[in-house]
């Protein structure tokens, strides 16, 4: 009884975290996919204003969506695979309580 409770358990946790890890590839996704949108409006648009695709491609708007949002598409990553990585995640915490019961 207690093992089909701990595989269910396991089955759940297992189940949230491919679900966390979909939900990562597709923002990483969209987040590549709009930022290239931008990025080609941008320069085009910066081109058609006279600027030279020098001076278009250089320029910091062309950049700046993949940057600041590049930073929260950072700590989603970190949030599913880099903090879980480290080893303190709620398996840590599974893992002392059975060693604690175990030592008792």
């Amino acid at each position: 009884m207690e093992q089909d409770i701990i595989k269910g358990q396991s089955y759940i946790r297992a189940k949230k975290r491919v679900k966390e890890m979909k939900a990562f590839y597709i923002h990483l996704t969209v987040y590549v996919l709009v930022n290239l949108f931008l990025s080609g409006i941008i320069i085009f648009g910066l081109i058609k204003s006279g600027d030279s695709f020098t001076e278009a491609i250089t320029n910091f708007g062309t950049y700046s969506t993949w940057l600041f949002w590049g930073i929260g598409i950072f700590f989603h990553w970190m949030g599913v695979f880099g903090f879980k990585s480290i080893g303190l995640g709620k398996d840590w915490e599974e893992k002392k309580i059975r060693e604690m019961m175990d030592k008792d």
